[in-house]
């Protein structure tokens, strides 16, 4: 399926996308969208015949757990009400906890990586199945970018993602700025990772910007497109022409009158690297296992059924490692506790990020003292129920401490509590009450 040229679709670009020429088709988050009332941007495009691809970001197939019933439901409601040819989403686990490790549930509001174990395959790959059997149309999966590594993995990421689609048919969604981040971030050859992928069931190819801070390459998808990515680009197309590039870039878009031509000029640079790499002979693909290593991954049932012993040792480790990143845990045995410190800054701050953006209130009231304050509240405090419910959580906990102090925005703060509660802020019993739990809670 042939899908040519594409850019993210995003409500601050809507315009310009739709301005843009030489699209063939556009890319949008799932979650950001209601099948019963797309914006009128989408429905234009959708007019003009481009293709409108929904790509999800919080299904978590690589989550110890099964994919819920409801965030499957929701991601094909959205794949029929745009005609989608497929769908995509991620190889990452997002949660974790729950009645499969009977202890609360943690959300990590990011894209973690899936340790690359027979266990994580085994259970991707159930729920895969799972997935495919739910939507109305085919599924692709995104390689993610990555601060951290998992201690004593198994197979390379190459290997993992040929596994995947060998025992799942899945389509791949290859992000070369991905790629290129675990380059830095990891030490991982992106030429070795094209090598010994299946190229043959790749759907379509992201690109995205992003910049190095200290030596760490965030991925941002706020910056230009760098060279370095390019060149992967280049090598990912000397061995496939790929069916469909898409740029992506999703924050820090430049200033109205220089938006269009900087999208312009780095849909220009990708189609360059695309049609400039020269195609290689067709090369023979790495074995991704040898035979002892299948016949030992072997289990009961159909090849590659996750057994629940492997869902247990793979919920205990993702639980251990997500409590240390956003709820104050210990770190896990193995893991470079300076990465895992950068990788807790980057969540609290990307956590930070998202409520002022669904919230954009609370910042305004706040002031300066928005962000010091959300980091100090979300310290060992996780996300539970999304966003919104931990803007809500972040100014009931102002609240109770009698925070800001500037009378007039505690005022402020109270009446957008109201507004969103439907209930009035806890009174003195309430707060006494909350207390004497958080400090059971802490024992």
């Amino acid at each position: 399926m042939a899908l040519g040229m594409g850019i993210g679709w995003r409500p601050e670009i809507a315009r310009t996308v739709e301005e843009l020429s030489g699209l063939d088709w556009v890319e949008v988050v799932a979650e950001n969208i209601c099948p019963c009332h797309l914006p009128d941007s989408l429905s234009r495009l959708l007019a003009r015949g481009l293709t409108v691809v929904p790509h999800g970001v919080s299904l978590g197939l690589g989550d110890a757990d099964r994919p819920s019933e409801q965030r499957l439901k929701d991601l094909a409601e959205r794949a029929t009400a745009l005609g989608a040819p497929l769908v995509t989403e991620h190889i990452a686990f997002v949660r974790a906890g729950g009645k499969l490790t009977a202890s609360p549930q943690l959300e990590a509001g990011h894209l973690l990586p899936v340790p690359r174990t027979w266990d994580a395959l085994k259970v991707l790959v159930e729920n895969v199945r799972i997935a495919q059997d739910s939507l109305p149309v085919p599924l692709a999966l995104e390689n993610i970018a990555a601060l951290i590594s998992w201690p004593d993995e198994e197979l390379t990421e190459g290997q993992f993602l040929a596994e995947l689609v060998e025992r799942t048919g899945v389509g791949l969604l290859i992000d070369v700025a991905n790629l290129h981040t675990n380059h830095v971030n990891r030490g991982e050859d992106p030429a070795k990772a094209l090598a010994e992928l299946p190229v043959e069931a790749i759907a379509y190819v992201h690109v995205a910007g992003g910049e190095e801070r200290d030596g760490v390459w965030h991925d941002t998808h706020a910056h230009p497109v760098t060279e370095p990515v390019l060149e992967v680009l280049r090598e990912l197309a000397s061995r496939v022409s790929p069916p469909g590039v898409l740029l992506e870039r999703d924050d820090d878009f430049p200033p109205s009158d220089q938006v269009h031509g900087a999208l312009a000029g780095e849909l220009a640079a990708i189609r360059e690297a695309v049609g400039g790499a020269v195609q290689a002979p067709p090369a023979t693909r790495p074995a991704s296992a040898t035979a002892t290593d299948r016949e030992a991954d072997a289990s009961p049932g159909s090849p590659g059924s996750a057994d629940p012993s492997a869902r247990d040792r793979l919920g205990i480790c993702q639980t251990a490692l997500l409590a240390s990143l956003v709820a104050g845990g210990p770190a896990p045995e193995g893991f470079d506790h300076q990465r895992l410190r950068v990788q807790r800054r980057a969540l609290a701050a990307k956590r930070a990020s998202v409520v002022a953006r669904i919230a954009p209130e609370l910042p305004e009231i706040l002031g300066p003292g928005y962000r010091p304050a959300f980091l100090a509240y979300a310290k060992g405090r996780p996300m539970g129920s999304g966003y919104r419910k931990d803007a809500l959580s972040f100014a009931e906990h102002l609240l109770i401490s009698g925070r800001p102090a500037n009378a007039r925005a505690r005022r402020q703060l109270t009446r957008w509590w109201e507004d969103r509660i439907a209930t009035r802020p806890p009174g003195r019993a309430a707060r006494i009450a909350r207390a004497a739990r958080m400090r059971l809670l802490r024992r």
